[in-house]
């Protein structure tokens, strides 16, 4: 129990980690787009969300925008968590599947393995 509790607080620090840092990413994207909306003739062509849109509608593009120039902080986002879903059902915090267990380790193991693969997805430490 010592050791999942741990394990989890250290898997929230790192998901807390990666949040800043897909919020930094985030932050870049809107910069790079209200430049190009400045220097555009046309703004609504680059604009993150036009009138119509939903908040979260823009919000989730400019997510996704974040995530796809930025593949190693995606990849250790799913891989932190797949992971936590371990240490979640061994302190009964939230009981899953062992099944859906499973799975969340066959993700994160693959996650692992492109990233000892192909080094540049590797996150690297700010």
């Amino acid at each position: 129990m010592w050791a999942a509790r741990h394990y989890y607080y250290f898997l929230l620090l790192s998901l807390v980690r990666d949040l800043y840092e897909i919020l930094l990413q985030m932050g870049q994207v809107a910069r790079d787009r209200a430049k190009r909306e400045k220097s555009s003739k046309d703004p609504s062509k680059y604009s993150v969300a036009n009138d119509d849109s939903e908040w979260l509608q823009s919000f989730l593009l400019l997510l996704f925008q974040s995530l796809k120039r930025h593949p190693p902080l995606f990849l250790d986002t799913v891989k932190n968590l797949c992971d936590i879903l371990i240490p979640l059902n061994q302190l009964g915090i939230y009981k899953s599947n062992l099944g859906v267990i499973g799975l969340g380790g066959l993700v994160s193991s693959l996650a692992g393995f492109f990233t000892v693969v192909y080094p540049q997805l590797k996150l690297k430490a700010r």
